[in-house]
C-alpha cells in the first residue's frame, strides 16, 4: 500500500519549512516568552527591521504569529498555544539524541563550518 505523500503531509511540510528558518524560529522562540513589537524584535535578535518585517509577514501568513495595533504600533504574539508545545518538544528531541541532527550532511552543519543565517 502507497502513502499519500501528496496531500496529507503539504500542510505539515509547509509548517516544518516555515520553523526551519533560523530567523522565523528565533522570532518565534523571543514570541513565546511575549508579545512584542517590530522595534523590540530588532533590537533583542539583532537584526535589520526589514528581515524580521518580511519573517513576521510569513510567520503571520502560515497563520502562527498575529498582531494587534495600538496607536501607531504593532504587537506580534503567538497565535496558538500548541506551537509552544511543538518547540519544547523538538528541544527535548534534540537533547536525547545528543543534537546528531546538527551533523545530518544533509540539512545539518559540519562542526568546523561556523552555521549561517539567513535574512
Amino acid at each position: 500500500m502507497a502513502i499519500d505523500c501528496t496531500s496529507r503531509l503539504t500542510p505539515a511540510v509547509a509548517l516544518f519549512r516555515s520553523l526551519g528558518d533560523p530567523t522565523r524560529l528565533a522570532v518565534l522562540r523571543r514570541l513565546a516568552y511575549g508579545e512584542a513589537r517590530v522595534v523590540d524584535l530588532t533590537g533583542e535578535l539583532g537584526l535589520a527591521q526589514s528581515s524580521v518585517s518580511k519573517h513576521l509577514a510569513c510567520l503571520r501568513d502560515c497563520g502562527l504569529v498575529d498582531y494587534r495595533v495600538e496607536g501607531r504600533q504593532s504587537f506580534y504574539t503567538l497565535t496558538r498555544p500548541e506551537l509552544l508545545d511543538l518547540l519544547r518538544s523538538a528541544e527535548q528531541l534534540l537533547a536525547a539524541t545528543g543534537e546528531a541532527v546538527a551533523l545530518c550532511p544533509v540539512y545539518g552543519t559540519p562542526a568546523d563550518t561556523p552555521a549561517e543565517v539567513s535574512a
